[in-house]
């Protein structure tokens, strides 16, 4: 087992789907099942405009030849493993590449980077997840830079690295610091506005009083992707779990029979009768776990 790197973007001609499965061809076959049971990352090339460079981690928990599709394989994510970033991290900071295993002897990026599926070292993996997971709690000694080892450590000690931060993932990925990421990543994509009624409401304490909803909930294998997720406020959350509300594709709120007080509820939801969108168009609800909410929780 190894961590790796998975390039991916969202205008992807591979079947891809980040919470769920990663498509890629024969080539990449003994690189990826390295990542088996592990780890891995997600980057977004540099070439594509706006680029968010590492943005997820994920678990892959098998990989199967792509039944329709000869020479090429799907890596499947662990169910719930999936997590994205509250910062994406660049791929190259003010001392170079976050990843420094990509440099050669001369101290240049080698052609390495351009591989879309690459192991990476523990050091590397634990730099892009204290980046990316803003995680505040120093749960582990900083990992010391390539040729620089602490005190007493020597670099023979991988292996006591590498559990520490099997140890440190596993914190970092509990359903209580899930949560905590979960809403920040959808809040920050909503604007701190509920989806459904537009109202911003911030306590005194400068918290905003709204929530961050599972479209598909946890309970049924909905992943921590903000694509999965709906800023909402408190009764308008209770109704969406409950089937009260719901929304089509195009984002037409849609309103249940079984509410017993309809032109109330009519009158505090936005009037054009669509939802609040986020601005960026990869962040807003994707239709497949749209269609699941209105299949097994709207109540016609």
């Amino acid at each position: 087992m190894g961590y790796c790197v998975f390039m991916h973007r969202t205008d992807s001609i591979y079947d891809d789907s980040p919470a769920e499965q990663y498509q890629f061809p024969k080539q990449y076959l003994g690189r990826a099942q390295g990542s088996v049971g592990d780890w891995i990352v997600y980057l977004e090339p540099t070439k594509v405009l706006g680029t968010r460079g590492y943005f997820a981690i994920a678990r892959v928990e098998r990989i199967i030849p792509d039944p329709k599709a000869p020479d090429m394989y799907l890596a499947l994510i662990q169910p719930g493993s999936y997590l994205e970033f509250v910062s994406p991290v660049p791929f190259s900071e003010q001392n170079g590449p976050i990843e420094r295993g990509l440099l050669n002897e001369a101290g240049k990026i080698s052609g390495r980077a351009q591989a879309a599926v690459r192991p990476i070292s523990p050091e590397d993996f634990q730099r892009i997840i204290e980046r990316g997971l803003d995680d505040r709690d120093a749960l582990l000694p900083r990992v010391p830079e390539a040729g620089h080892p602490l005190d007493g450590f020597e670099e023979d000690q991988a292996p006591l690295v590498s559990e520490q931060l099997r140890d440190r993932i596993q914190r970092l990925t509990s359903r209580i610091a899930r949560d905590r990421l979960f809403r920040k990543i959808v809040l920050r994509a909503y604007g701190e506005r509920c989806a459904i009624t537009g109202l911003k409401l911030i306590n005194g304490g400068g918290r905003a009083e709204v929530n961050a909803a599972h479209i598909r909930p946890v309970e049924a294998n909905g992943p921590d992707l903000v694509q999965n997720g709906l800023a909402l406020s408190g009764t308008v959350h209770w109704m969406f779990d409950r089937g009260l509300i719901s929304l089509a594709d195009d984002l037409a709120i849609l309103v249940s029979r079984h509410v017993n007080d309809i032109d109330r509820i009519r009158g505090f939801i936005n009037p054009s009768g669509v939802a609040f969108a986020p601005d960026r168009a990869r962040d807003r609800p994707h239709p497949h776990f749209l269609q699941w909410h209105r299949r097994h929780c709207f109540k016609q």
